[in-house]
């Protein structure tokens, strides 16, 4: 008996094997298609209960066996695995044409959805009714029959092309690496970075040391070695996955995915892809987007250019360089912040050993939203590195399991990212707990010291977290609208608002504790990392920008047929936000995971966006004091439990007691 098809709680991983998942997912989709069939069946006239609620509930073991594959695809892949990806996503594709554009089907909700007025529905069930409405004639329930055909075809090709986006990127991140013999090559690595590139080499049955584009091996390399010539290398690598004349080229894949979300788009009745998009999101449309990105660049691009200027200044005091390049930017930018305010990232790692940051995020979860984070062993994982932890609140009432997954490996993309096995719902009056699981990519332990993470990392497992926070709090009655189900430029703010606990002492005091002597970090640290926080927060703002704007840029164009290259469009999307001379190798959409594969597509803004809600939100805190239990249930009861249950705006209102504005973010940033 296929382990995928039986009913189980938590994931049967250990009994999966490969060729499980192709005949489990398809007779997952029949067990959908005869749900569906049941409501469209069915002979009593259309009910908010017998058409809006059953409908929310169909494709549970679909759902439940699919977010096992495609963590699988994303955290611990294979030939065979992508293999199986590109077979099943045109299915997918096809049942939630299938679904969408059933006739008999939209005609019942469209009967409920009119009938709205005189139903007596909770703002859950009002949104859940026109959340489903809008699903239907937003992909294509309105159509003409030609047009619901050449639909289906469009999202078949986009679901294959998506998937060949992130093979691509991963076979040109595990292609390359950097093979140094000659230790004198290394000047300037720190010993703990030294040494990790040894086990990778050796791992590889090579001597000396290897380098990778996996962050935890890319980015220390490019920080600290001397070696000019090897970190050009090393970011020229990075800079063009999927930009090679090689089979994993992406240029291709790239125009074809915003032709087709662009003929998508037209077919649906919007301007484009952006226009279609946003229509669901807080900004609601581009010229928002567009109009908010601009003001903030306004902002921060004098800040942006008078940083770059002294950081090639110092640059050219320190080594001669005549022209500063995108190799020589986090080198020196460390050199710099290091003089500066006495901040050495390798002299604050010793303090931020991976289980104690752990710990202390689990600490902070506990006095903010009293959740207790147990580790336990009988529960079953994909990788012996995944972690698994059963999480109860005060009173033992059990909340969720969470698995964590934290250090790169053959088969992982990078990245970090938040998923979930099981999302919360109330069903047959039972409120079932969610599963929820965090992918990143740490420092690994070595033979001589434990995983000890860079203040980045600490703040990517926290941000992690308060994804993982959002889905573990969810309660709510509809699974469609539980946790993380919520608009896009929402999603990150619970996410960035636990990233603010790592700059403050009474937090710090909490887990930054030397791994050796279990000294806590020193008060001096704690202000440095304060005052550092906004270090270069001009450039890195634009930085930010330029992405989101790219971005727009691709789904905001009424004619992307018109692109030939890829390049060309990228460098003048690039125009006002460039500080770096061009790298005629490199280019940044053939890898831009993020909107090409990730979800983000007209919508990278929205990082920029949530750093605004959570800034004014970390004010507030700020204001009552940290680990304020008011202003944390406040947070609980308005935003992390409520999922998509209400506009996001009103939550935020009932939480904060008025709209957000820029200006936080702005004086944390040193911008204003």
């Amino acid at each position: 008996m296929n382990p995928l098809l039986q009913d189980f709680n938590t994931a049967p991983f250990s009994k999966i094997s490969n060729s499980d998942l192709k005949p489990a997912i398809k007779k997952a989709i029949e067990i959908t298609k005869s749900e569906i069939d049941e409501i469209v069946n069915n002979t009593y006239a259309p009910t908010f209960e017998n058409t809006t609620v059953a409908l929310d509930f169909t494709g549970e073991k679909l759902n439940k066996i699919t977010s096992i594959f495609f963590n699988l695809n994303a955290a611990e892949t294979n030939d065979e695995i992508q293999k199986i990806a590109q077979e099943i996503s045109p299915w997918l594709s096809e049942l939630s044409n299938d679904i969408t554009l059933n006739i008999a089907l939209f005609k019942k909700v469209k009967a409920v959805f009119d009938s709205k007025e005189t139903l007596t529905l909770t703002p859950e069930q009002q949104m859940l009714l026109e959340k489903q409405y809008k699903g239907f004639a937003r992909n294509g329930a309105n159509l003409k029959e030609a047009d619901k055909t050449a639909l289906r075809k469009i999202d078949a090709q986009l679901s294959k092309l998506s998937l060949k986006f992130g093979e691509n990127v991963l076979a040109e991140t595990q292609a390359f690496e950097m093979h140094v013999t000659d230790e004198k090559d290394l000047a300037g690595l720190p010993e703990s970075e030294k040494e990790s590139a040894k086990e990778v080499a050796k791992s590889k049955e090579k001597e000396g040391w290897v380098f990778t584009l996996d962050h935890p091996s890319y980015i220390p390399f490019l920080t600290y070695a001397d070696n000019r010539e090897l970190r050009k290398k090393l970011a020229i690598a990075a800079g063009k996955k999927g930009f090679q004349d090689n089979e994993f080229n992406n240029e291709k894949v790239v125009l074809d995915i915003v032709n087709l979300r662009n003929e998508r788009a037209n077919l649906l009745g919007y301007k484009t892809h952006a226009h279609f998009v946003l229509e669901e999101r807080m900004a609601e449309t581009p010229e928002t987007v567009i109009e908010f990105s601009n003001n903030l660049l306004e902002k921060a691009k004098p800040a942006a250019l008078k940083e770059f200027t002294n950081l090639e200044s110092y640059a050219k005091k320190l080594d001669n360089i005549d022209k500063l390049q995108k190799w020589d930017g986090a080198y020196y930018a460390e050199k710099l912040k290091k003089e500066l305010f006495d901040l050495d990232q390798e002299i604050l790692k010793p303090y931020f050993k991976l289980e104690n940051v752990i710990n202390g995020a689990f600490e902070i979860s506990k006095r903010l939203y009293d959740l207790h984070f147990e580790e336990v062993f009988n529960i079953e994982k994909y990788h012996q590195d995944v972690k698994t932890y059963n999480v109860t609140d005060s009173n033992n009432n059990f909340i969720a399991i969470f698995y964590a997954d934290f250090h790169p490996r053959k088969g992982k993309r990078n990245g970090a990212w938040m998923t979930s096995y099981k999302p919360q719902q109330i069903k047959n009056a039972v409120n079932e707990r969610p599963h929820v699981s965090i992918v990143c990519n740490f420092t690994k332990p070595t033979a001589t010291k434990p995983s000890l993470l860079t203040f980045n990392e600490v703040t990517t497992l926290f941000h992690e977290l308060g994804h993982a926070l959002h889905g573990m709090l969810a309660n709510t009655t509809y699974n469609s609208l539980s946790g993380t189900s919520v608009s896009w430029d929402f999603v990150e703010l619970p996410s960035q608002i636990l990233e603010n606990w790592c700059y403050e002492k009474e937090a710090l005091e909490l887990f930054a504790k030397h791994y050796e002597t279990g000294e806590t970090i020193p008060m001096k640290y704690v202000e440095k990392i304060k005052e550092s926080a906004s270090f270069h927060e001009g450039m890195q703002t634009l930085r930010q920008l330029s992405f989101g704007l790219l971005d727009m840029q691709w789904h905001g164009s009424k004619s992307p047929g018109k692109i030939s290259s890829v390049k060309e469009f990228e460098n003048n999307a690039f125009a006002d936000t460039n500080l770096y001379p061009e790298v005629a190798e490199n280019c940044m959409s053939t890898s831009f995971s993020h909107i090409f594969q990730g979800g983000y597509s007209a919508g990278y803004y929205s990082y920029k966006w949530a750093e605004v809600l959570d800034a004014d939100a970390f004010e507030y805190f700020l204001e009552k004091g940290i680990f304020n239990k008011e202003v944390a249930t406040r947070f609980k009861e308005n935003v992390l439990s409520k999922g998509g249950t209400e506009k996001p705006m009103d939550l935020y209102i009932r939480f904060r007691g008025k709209e957000p504005k820029p200006d936080a973010l702005l004086k944390r940033a040193g911008l204003l």
